[in-house]
C-alpha cells in the first residue's frame, strides 16, 4: 500500500472523528456456531493491518521488534471493545507479511536528504468476542506508533480515562490505551489533519513523507472478525483419567490456590481476614463442604493448631474449619460469650494462621469407572490462601494437582503464573485440568503451558477469562465448579461453566468474563461409553 493510498483511506476516518464503530457483516450465527466451549464468548479470527517507520538500515529483527511494539498496543484497544486475543500481548507477528519500502522525508522546501524505511504488515490471531457481538464483522480502532512509551503522558491524557488505575499503568500504557474515548478520537483526528496539512505543497509522491507523518503517535486501524468453522461437539473433562489418579494412583488431587486481592490503604495494617481474597476462599470452601461434608482436614503444612485460640484472656478450643467458614461467610457460629471485638480478633487470628499454609482435606470414596471393579479412592483437596508473587506455592500446586484452581491477580501476565517461571519438570505428564480465574488469563496463560506437556492439549485442559474479571462471587463459583467435578456426575464443560457462572439471585453480583475452555477439542471421554459412579465406602 502506498502512503498516498493509505492517506486517502485514513482521511475520511479523521474527518468523521475516527468513530469507533461496530460494523455488522452478513454472516448469521447461532448459539452453537463455534467449536469454542463457552457460555458467553464466540471464537473469531482477528486480522488487521498496520505500519511502522524505522531507520533505512533497520534489520529484520529490529523491524520485528518495532512491529511487536505496535501490535501490543492493540491489546488495550481491543480489550476496551471486549475482544480478547489468544496470543500473549499480540506477539504473533509474521515477518513474511512485511512489505518494505524506502521513503524520502520532505518539507515545503523540498527533499531534506533524509530517508526512512516504511514497513507494512498484516497481523492475524485467534480471538474471542461476547455473544452480543456475534454478528460484528469489524471494529474501527487504533494503534500506537513509534516510541510511544516515551509519550506515555500524552497517551494517558488523550487516550485513557486518566484515573489512578490508568496512572498506575504508565509503564505499560499499551494496556490502557482506549481509542474509543472522545478525547482520543479528537486527538487522532487533529493529528491526521496536521499531517495532511503538512503534506500539501510538500509531498507529491507516494514515496515521500513529511516529518509529522514520521513522528505520528496514532495510526487508525480496522480489525476484521471472521467466524471459525462449526464443530457442534459436546466436550467433557477426561473424567476417567482424573478418577484413575493421574499423579498418584487411587487419589484425585484438587488444589485451590487463592491470592490476596485487596491492597489496603497506605499507612494502615491490612489484616488477612479483611481481604476479599480470604472471603472468597471461605466462600469456595462453603460451597465445597456443603456438597461434600465428609471432607476433613488431615494435615497442615507448615504445621499449626487450627482448633485452639486465645481471645481476650479466654481459650477457645474444639474448633474446625467449618467454623472459620461460618464466621466469615455468614458472620455467625462464634463461641458463646465473646464480644464483637473478640469475635473480630478470633476471625483475624484464624485468617493469619491459615495464610501461607497448605491445608489438606481428604474424603474416602468408592469409584467405578465404566464396567471396571469399584475401587477405594481418596478425594484430596489442597487449600492455600494468601498467594502473592512468590512462585513456590504455584509451582507446588501445578506439580501436585490433577485439578488446579487459581483465584487471584494476573499481575498483567508477568506474575508468578507466567509460563516463563516454569520448566517441563514442574508439570506431571498425566492429564490435568486448570481453571485460572484471573483477569485476561486467556491471553496470558491459555497456550504457553501446553509446551510443558509432551502430548500438549491431550494432557491439559484450561479454563481462562477473556477480559477483566470481578472478584465478587468468584470464590463461590469455583466452589460450585469443583463440587460438580468431584460429584461423579460427569458434567459437560458447557454445564460446568454454567455452574461457575451467575446462577441465581445469590450470585447475581458475579460475572462470566468471557470464560472459555481450551484443549478440550481432542478429549475422548464420553459418559455414555464410560459412566462413572462415586459412592461412599
Amino acid at each position: 500500500m502506498t502512503i498516498s493510498t493509505l492517506a486517502s483511506r485514513l482521511a475520511p476516518l479523521a474527518l468523521l472523528g475516527l468513530a469507533i464503530a461496530q460494523t455488522s457483516c452478513a454472516f448469521d450465527v447461532g448459539d452453537d456456531e463455534s467449536d469454542l466451549t463457552s457460555i458467553t464468548a464466540r471464537e473469531r479470527i482477528l486480522t488487521f493491518e498496520g505500519y511502522v517507520y524505522l531507520p533505512a538500515t533497520a534489520s529484520t529483527s529490529e523491524i520485528t521488534a518495532a512491529v511487536k511494539r505496535q501490535t501490543r498496543s492493540a491489546f488495550g484497544a481491543l480489550l476496551e471493545s471486549d475482544v480478547a486475543t489468544a496470543t500473549r500481548e499480540l506477539a504473533a507477528v509474521d515477518p513474511k507479511t512485511f512489505v518494505k519500502e524506502r521513503v524520502a522525508i520532505v518539507d515545503k522546501n523540498g527533499p531534506t536528504g533524509k530517508e526512512a524505511l516504511r514497513v507494512h504488515y498484516r497481523y492475524s490471531d485467534r480471538a474471542i468476542v461476547p455473544k452480543t457481538m456475534a454478528s460484528v464483522g469489524a471494529l474501527r480502532l487504533g494503534l500506537l506508533h513509534g516510541d510511544y512509551p516515551a509519550q506515555a503522558e500524552r497517551v494517558l491524557v488523550e487516550c485513557t480515562k486518566n484515573g489512578p488505575d490508568e496512572r498506575e499503568m504508565a509503564g505499560d500504557v499499551w494496556y490502557v490505551f482506549n481509542p474509543s474515548l472522545a478525547t482520543c478520537k479528537q486527538a487522532m483526528t487533529a493529528e491526521q489533519l496536521g499531517i495532511e496539512a503538512a503534506r500539501e505543497g510538500a509531498a507529491a509522491k507516494s514515496s515521500q513523507i513529511v516529518a509529522a507523518e514520521l513522528a505520528r503517535l496514532y495510526v487508525p486501524m480496522t480489525a476484521s472478525l471472521t467466524p471459525t468453522p462449526e464443530s457442534g461437539k459436546v466436550a467433557y473433562p477426561e473424567y476417567d483419567r482424573l478418577w484413575s489418579g493421574g499423579i498418584q494412583p487411587g487419589v484425585l488431587t484438587a488444589t485451590l490456590l487463592t491470592g490476596m486481592i485487596d491492597h489496603g490503604k497506605p499507612g494502615e495494617v491490612h489484616h488477612e481476614a479483611d481481604d476479599l481474597g480470604y472471603w472468597e476462599t471461605m466462600a469456595t470452601m462453603d460451597e465445597l463442604l456443603y456438597a461434600r461434608p465428609k471432607l476433613s482436614v488431615v494435615s497442615v503444612d507448615p504445621p499449626t493448631d487450627l482448633s485452639t485460640f486465645k481471645v481476650g484472656g479466654k481459650t477457645v478450643s474444639g474448633l474446625n474449619f467449618k467454623d472459620f467458614v461460618e464466621w466469615n461467610v455468614y458472620e455467625s457460629g462464634f463461641p458463646a460469650g465473646l464480644t464483637d471485638l473478640e469475635k473480630k480478633d478470633l476471625e483475624r487470628q484464624a485468617a493469619k494462621r491459615l495464610r501461607d499454609r497448605w491445608v489438606t482435606f481428604e474424603e474416602k470414596v468408592v469409584v467405578r469407572i465404566g464396567q471396571s471393579t469399584p475401587r477405594p479412592t481418596t478425594i484430596r483437596v489442597q487449600l492455600y490462601f494468601g498467594a502473592e508473587e512468590n512462585v513456590a506455592p504455584y509451582r507446588r500446586a501445578l506439580k501436585t494437582s490433577d485439578v488446579f484452581l487459581y483465584n487471584g491477580h494476573s499481575y498483567v501476565g508477568k506474575g508468578p503464573l507466567d509460563p516463563a517461571n516454569f520448566t517441563k519438570k514442574d508439570f506431571p505428564q498425566s492429564y490435568q485440568l486448570f481453571f485460572i480465574d484471573s483477569c485476561i488469563s486467556y491471553n496470558y496463560y491459555n497456550s504457553d503451558y501446553y509446551a510443558f506437556k509432551t502430548n500438549g492439549s491431550r494432557d491439559l485442559d484450561m479454563i481462562t477469562n477473556g477480559v477483566e474479571s470481578e472478584s465478587n462471587g468468584s470464590g463461590a463459583a469455583q466452589g460450585r465448579f469443583l463440587a460438580k467435578i468431584l460429584s461423579g456426575k460427569t458434567t459437560s464443560y458447557r454445564e460446568l461453566l454454567k455452574t461457575a457462572g451467575t446462577t441465581g439471585p445469590d450470585y447475581a453480583w458475579g460475572k462470566d468474563a468471557l470464560r472459555v475452555v481450551e484443549g478440550e477439542t481432542d478429549n475422548r471421554y464420553s459418559p455414555k461409553t464410560t459412566p462413572i459412579q462415586v459412592t461412599s465406602p
